[in-house]
């Protein structure tokens, strides 16, 4: 376990502290103490950041929101994803004039892109230097080559294509059935910079095994503020907890002791839920934002809370934290030409909005947004949409960001099979094959959130194989879009 104040954590400090408990009648389990010292250790970090993952559930088409734009590579695009493949789903480069990006570095060869029409916000965020994109990122255990993969000559990433598996294994670096998130690992080097360790780790959009760590657990949070236990209808608490004296009466029955451990622990966790309510709901009584964030769909709700439960920050004791939000439907197999404009058009006003309300809390630098999905989809078209891929592009936003720049490497344009050069970086169909891994996409956002070299070896379990450690200079596991 790593601290991010090691001073605080010597022998004579655990010797004070374990003395202070004893004062105060502590009888929890050992871990429990040590979480609480660690908890009262690193009050005096004076910093904050916060990591923010949007994750776009079903798998975001790549091609279609990070568009082609220099005329030979539209030119491709247009003729792969022309009205010649069924319903006609290349965006005309004609309407791509007001989001096409002018980065301060220009990519090799003349290469262009552009976002789709309707992303102008996040096309403003790039020119205005905070927003980058990183080019075909997607799990890999170790870097391979088009031959070694037909060859399965290297280990692969478990059941590719498969929506649970490809969302466990960006999320959690392992296939369904995983228990420990990246997110929630690079919580666990947080807890003692935290006076509240319970706020660590916060999903705005339900259960998910991103922040669960091996210390750090997740805190599910609604739209509208703490998830309350009397709100869960059907559960026998929520016919009498709205009465005050009820409420009163059931929390006295809580705080008496039990002999049975499991009923102990039990009575611990409601405790928990309904300490952490007050305080959650008490803290973000003070923060009203100014900023108008989007109303249709989820997107836009889970990321004001964010906002706000950010702007809380000081009232809930944290001074690190990982949040996770995610909207669906990105899984475009069919109607995608009336489907994908609507998604992407949500994702950059939600994130649009964040950036505005960073900007009002005065914390643009100290927050990094990015996005992640279970895979890209096909170069290729079935007629009607697009198919389940493995490489795809996605998004840093935040004041923290060297941006205006891409960053990875695009694969030429293609979906033959041959052994040219330009056809060796998809894996059929146009199926990219990644050229920058998770691991080192993590590796990057948890060195700047402040985990040291060894710490990110300790949690992200494949990142020995990039890197100088790997031998692989050539995949490098700070990718520079963070200063």
């Amino acid at each position: 376990m790593h601290f991010l104040k090691p001073e605080k954590h010597t022998r004579r400090a655990f010797l004070h502290r374990a003395a202070q408990l004893g004062m105060l009648g502590a009888a929890t389990p050992l871990a429990l103490n040590l979480a609480a010292m660690g908890e009262a250790a690193a009050a005096e970090s004076s910093d904050y950041k916060a990591l923010v993952c949007i994750f776009l559930m079903g798998g975001n088409d790549q091609h279609n929101t990070l568009v082609p734009y220099d005329t030979a590579n539209h030119a491709r695009y247009a003729q792969v994803r022309g009205a010649g493949q069924g319903v006609p789903l290349a965006l005309p480069r004609g309407a791509l004039e007001a989001t096409a990006l002018r980065p301060t570095v220009a990519l090799p060869n003349g290469e262009a892109f552009a976002l789709a029409p309707g992303m102008e916000g996040m096309t403003d965020l790039f020119h205005a230097g905070r927003l980058s994109a990183l080019l075909n990122v997607g799990p890999l255990v170790v870097p391979m080559t088009k031959q070694q993969y037909h060859a399965q000559q290297l280990p692969r990433p478990p059941k590719l294509f498969s929506h649970n598996d490809q969302q466990s294994v960006w999320l959690a670096e392992g296939a369904e059935g995983s228990t420990h998130g990246w997110g929630g690992n690079i919580g666990d080097l947080a807890l003692s910079a935290n006076q509240q360790s319970l706020f660590t780790c916060i999903s705005a959009s339900g259960n998910t095994v991103f922040l669960s760590g091996r210390q750090a657990g997740q805190y599910q949070c609604s739209v509208g503020g703490a998830v309350a236990i009397e709100s869960l209808r059907g559960n026998q608490w929520g016919q009498f907890l709205w009465q005050p004296a009820m409420r009163t009466s059931f929390e006295r029955l809580l705080r008496k002791p039990h002999t049975h451990y499991l009923a102990e622990e039990y009575s611990r966790v409601v405790r928990r839920s309904l300490d952490a309510e007050v305080q959650v709901n008490a803290a973000l009584a003070g923060v009203q934002l100014q900023t108008a964030f989007p109303n249709e769909g989820p997107l836009g709700a889970q990321l004001r809370i964010v906002a706000r439960l950010i702007g809380a920050r000081q009232q809930l004791g944290v001074r690190r934290q990982v949040f996770f939000v995610s909207f669906g439907d990105f899984d475009v197999h069919d109607r995608m030409s009336t489907r994908q404009p609507e998604l992407v058009r949500r994702l950059s006003a939600g994130m649009t909005a964040f950036d505005a309300a960073m900007g009002e809390l005065g914390v643009r630098d100290q927050v990094v947004a990015f996005t992640a999905s279970d895979f890209g989809r096909t170069f290729s078209t079935n007629g009607d949409g697009t198919d389940h891929g493995w490489g795809g592009h996605q998004f840093i936003m935040g004041g923290a960001v060297r941006g205006q720049r891409f960053y990875g490497t695009a694969p030429p344009l293609s979906v033959e099979n041959s052994n040219a050069p330009q056809d060796q970086w998809h894996v059929g169909q146009g199926r990219l094959l990644p050229t920058t891994s998770v691991d080192q996409y993590a590796a990057t956002l948890g060195r700047w959130f402040g985990a040291s070299s060894d710490d990110l070896h300790r949690v992200l379990p494949f990142l020995k194989n990039y890197g100088e450690r790997g031998g692989r200079q050539d995949y490098p596991t700070d990718l520079g879009f963070l200063r």
